[in-house]
């Protein structure tokens, strides 16, 4: 579960210096600035005298690690040997906690007092953050410290692996490999030793093989673990995916194993908002989804062992195969090192020449000596022969010639890729060169015509023909439709090259982009969103950018944004890190639908919150109204109803001052839905009638239809079914004259819902399986949870024993992945009643325990009573008159403080106990749609 809170780590003489303002301090105002809150262990009351046991619970409390280390190594934990700077560390590493280290450098001065005289102790816990694979940060100065602490926070979720962010919920992925490289040359020996695998498994009787490819930039590591991917996959047919983890990505941090947990996850066919919390719950969930299947994996462009083993599947007959610069000697089971070098001088001259084939015709000597400038280095030679092949007219010893004028050694690792770059750049066309320069300076990983016109200034067609010409000379990489990437080392050296250009003009450059995703994703979130609401003028006004795609529709916008996610959150933690309070507003705003939709709900309240303290500092009493909106809806669907109810409750009251009349009806019907989850129907009725009446008054149609349909749900429970039925009839009518098919989904699972308790089983089966088949067209996986499980009771009532079951089965399936736990809860009660009904009581208590668990945990009234009566009806079933006695007091006094109808039927079966006659079944009652 997210807090919001980080750990701040520290040793002593970090809390005592520089004099004024502390290390520490740089650090907790670092903190503060992301919107999160610090934990500094400086002032903890040791809980029942037992200090190292409170130090660890309130490490796992926290979301993130940081440590600020100097020279002191700190007091020692009595009986346990090491201190609690270092316990800190090792409860982090234990819970899977993001873990940002920084250490103060020899240079900063610190005075002799504030460290150990004997520095051995202290030296070895340095040294050991640097052997634990993560990424190490030296400092020399508070303000240094706080910009550094500040950036690492703010990068942290910025890479996604998958694009997992742009799939559409719950979309499974089989295939995601790159394509296979045309001119694959050599490797014998090491594709022998990978394909080895294979057999060597099948050998075994079916387990995991992991080969781990290991060498220097350019090697061609990434290019043999795709080729051997092609060669096998046909042994791998569930599954065979790819993944870039980002290792040595220029200006990216190591994608964390949870993040990358995510993306595998949402590619296994996971909604992202299902996801849990902690990097051990995503791991043990990624190896249930794999058990069984003969996949394939790619985990290219690794840091470490630590971020690579959490996303070994673990189960038989997969392969994985592993890239990284860095030896990876710490992977578990039997992992095989598969070690790359430069070419062979042969192997390298034949790629060369498939890669060049007019070079056949030249001196070989020419050819050899290529090969040798380039490295051996498969990116080398492949940008070289393009250049070649780019320039008919020049000789062998023409291109030899150019490439030396590079000046590079080729001793040094980057130096002989990068003159490999130096020559396929300098003889780009000027215009060619800037567009390339510009393309180093977008946040994000991948980029199309429309992006890279307003990035460049250039019209869009321009922009298609400068994309093409790069790709052709392999600068880019094409990841999808006209979609354009960098590989790691491009992408620096264009980022190099764009420091040429006056600064003046690299900022323009990154304005007009932000101003292009602003515009665009302003567009799609006015197709995308359910509701109107005031938008004030964007804070960062601009120009319209030179093209925007097709979003005519919802389902153009829909797929814009989803192809853009991982962009736009780029160019939002970019607004971040340079504090542009605005852009930070206008953007996270310009996203609001799809945070709501796709989730993660927690990563969507973080956003929301920061784009909240934007307001602030801006004096934007309309943004933040709007965006305290925004984080109530994310709260409500993730089950934090108390906090729902603050930050919808100070949107409406900042409504209310600035005479917001829509903004006061959204916020409204936003605090009737969480009153209505919460049980407190008279206040969900008196909300969603103020709200309703606002937009009568503005003549706001879908806002009038959204809350007729909440409307039918509060009187539905509340027992007033024709009120209900009257509700959702005239929120369907208003969807179908707007041609809303979603909303009409929405009323129509609400109708049948209303039909099913008033005994009309055959209209309820209608509407429900005409909003089931909505919601599929659209991949909207909670209305089908919803439709499912009101079939699913639909069936049993008529009974369909096995249909019944089949559908609910596949709502609790669908509400896991989710993360919805009201769904969750409500559905295992309708299997629990289904059970029952079967004859099956172990299985009946079983779900109506878990339906108790998760309604008591999100604090669902409704839920808990529905369960409870469930366990009632149990007992008595069983013959356990004071259980059932028991349990169906709690419900009942439930019902009546909730004001629900179902306090009737429970009523009656309580009696019908004491008079000692045979219960009636009591009704179902499903809790809120």
């Amino acid at each position: 579960m997210k807090t919001g809170q980080v750990f701040v780590s520290h040793t002593s003489d970090m809390a005592e210096f520089p004099e004024g303002r502390s290390f520490v301090q740089a650090v907790l105002d670092a903190v503060g600035r992301t919107g999160m809150a610090p934990v500094d262990m400086r002032y903890f009351a040791a809980r029942d005298g037992r200090p190292a046991d409170y130090c660890r619970q309130r490490v796992r409390e926290c979301e993130i690690y940081v440590a600020v280390i100097g020279f002191r190594y700190g007091s020692v934990v009595p009986g346990e040997a090491t201190s609690y700077t270092e316990l800190e560390f090792q409860e982090a590493s234990a819970a899977g906690l993001p873990r940002l280290v920084f250490l103060l450098d020899g240079a900063a001065g610190l005075p002799g007092g504030l460290a150990d005289p004997d520095r051995g102790a202290v030296e070895d816990f340095r040294q050991r953050f640097r052997d634990g694979g993560l990424v190490v940060r030296t400092f020399t100065s508070g303000a240094g410290l706080e910009l550094e602490v500040f950036h690492a926070l703010t990068d942290l979720a910025a890479s996604t692996p998958l694009t997992a962010g742009t799939m559409p919920s719950g979309l499974a992925v089989r295939y995601s490999l790159p394509p296979d490289t045309a001119a694959f040359t050599g490797r014998a020996g090491e594709l022998d030793l990978i394909t080895s695998a294979v057999t060597d498994a099948a050998g075994a009787g079916g387990v995991m093989a992991i080969r781990a490819i290991g060498g220097m930039p350019g090697a061609g590591k990434t290019a043999l673990a795709v080729h051997v991917a092609h060669l096998l996959r046909h042994r791998f047919p569930d599954r065979q995916l790819f993944i870039d983890l980002h290792g040595h990505t220029p200006g990216q941090d190591p994608v964390p194993p949870r993040a990358a947990l995510g993306g595998l996850l949402a590619a296994a066919g996971v909604d992202t908002r299902s996801l849990p919390e902690d990097l051990a719950g995503r791991a043990a969930l990624w190896r249930d989804r794999m058990a069984g299947q003969r996949a394939l994996l790619v985990l290219d462009n690794a840091a470490s062992s630590a971020q690579v083993a959490p996303l070994l599947p673990g189960g038989r007959n997969c392969l994985v195969l592993v890239t990284s610069r860095r030896h990876l000697g710490d992977l578990p089971g039997a992992a095989i090192p598969v070690r790359l070098d430069a070419l062979p001088p042969d192997q390298a001259r034949d790629m060369f020449l498939r890669l060049a084939p007019r070079a056949a015709t030249g001196p070989a000597a020419a050819v050899a000596e290529l090969a040798r400038l380039a490295g051996y280095l498969p990116l080398a030679i492949s940008l070289l022969a393009r250049v070649y092949a780019r320039h008919p007219s020049w000789t062998l010893a023409d291109l030899t010639r150019e490439t030396r004028a590079s000046l590079l050694t080729l001793a040094a690792e980057r130096n002989s890729v990068a003159a490999a770059f130096d020559v396929s750049y300098r003889y780009l066309a000027p215009g060619q060169q800037q567009f390339f320069r510009r393309l180093g300076l977008h946040p994000g990983t991948t980029i199309d015509a429309c992006a890279a016109a307003a990035l460049a200034d250039v019209p869009p067609q321009e922009a298609t023909a400068h994309l093409d010409a790069l790709h052709g000379e392999g600068l880019l990489t094409e990841t999808g439709y006209r979609r354009y990437g960098m590989h790691d080392l491009i992408r620096r050296y264009a980022c190099d090259s764009a420091v040429t250009d006056p600064a003046a003009d690299r900022s323009l450059a990154l304005d007009r982009l932000l101003g292009y995703y602003q515009h665009t994703a302003a567009i799609t979130e006015a197709r995308l969103a359910r509701q109107s609401r005031t938008r004030p003028a964007p804070a960062v006004p601009s120009s319209p950018p030179p093209a925007v795609p097709d979003l005519a529709g919802y389902t153009q916008a829909l797929t814009w944004t989803r192809a853009e996610r991982s962009n736009l959150l780029a160019c939002l933690d970019h607004t971040a890190r340079t504090g542009q309070h605005a852009r930070i507003l206008t953007l996270t705003a310009a996203i609001a639908t799809l945070l709501q939709q796709d989730g993660p709900w927690t990563d969507a309240i973080t956003r929301h919150a920061t784009a909240i303290q934007a307001a602030r500092n801006l004096g934007d009493r309309q943004g933040e109204a709007n965006a305290l909106d925004d984080l109530g809806r994310v709260q409500r669907l993730a089950g934090d109803y108390l906090e729902a109810t603050e930050a919808l409750t100070e949107a409406l009251g900042i409504y209310r001052d600035l005479s917001d009349r829509r903004g006061q009806a959204k916020a409204l019907a936003g605090l009737g839905a969480v009153r209505y989850h919460t049980g407190d129907y008279p206040g969900a009725t008196l909300a969603l009638e103020e709200a309703l009446g606002i937009y009568r008054d503005l003549s706001d149609r879908r806002g009038q239809a959204s809350t007729l349909n909440d409307l039918g749900a509060v009187r539905r429970f509340t027992g007033d079914h024709r009120g209900a039925a009257e509700a959702r009839e005239a929120s369907l009518r208003i969807y179908r004259d707007l041609g809303d098919r979603l909303g009409q989904a929405s009323a129509q699972s609400g109708l049948g819902l209303v039909r099913r308790l008033t005994g009309d089983y055959q209209g309820a089966t209608e509407a429900l399986e005409e909003a089931l088949g909505i919601y599929r067209d659209y991949g909207h996986r909670r209305g089908q949870a919803n439709a499912l499980s009101y079939l699913g009771v639909v069936r049993r009532l008529t009974g369909d024993h096995r249909d019944a079951a089949e559908a609910l089965e596949e709502a609790l399936v669908i509400t896991r992945d989710l993360g919805d736990r009201g769904g969750a809860a409500e559905t295992l009660n309708e299997l629990g009643t289904l059970h029952r009904v079967r004859g099956d009581l172990d299985q009946t208590g079983a779900c109506h325990r878990q339906a108790l668990d998760l309604a008591r945990e999100i604090g669902s009234s409704g839920d808990e009573a529905d369960a409870l009566a469930g366990l009632g009806r149990c007992a008595l079933a069983a013959g356990r008159t004071a259980d059932a006695q028991a349990h169906l007091r709690q419900a009942r006094e439930i019902f009546q403080r909730i004001g629900a109808a179902d306090v009737t039927g429970v009523t009656a079966e309580l009696d019908a106990l004491t008079e000692a006659t045979p219960h009636p079944e009591g009704q179902r009652f499903s809790p809120a749609q």
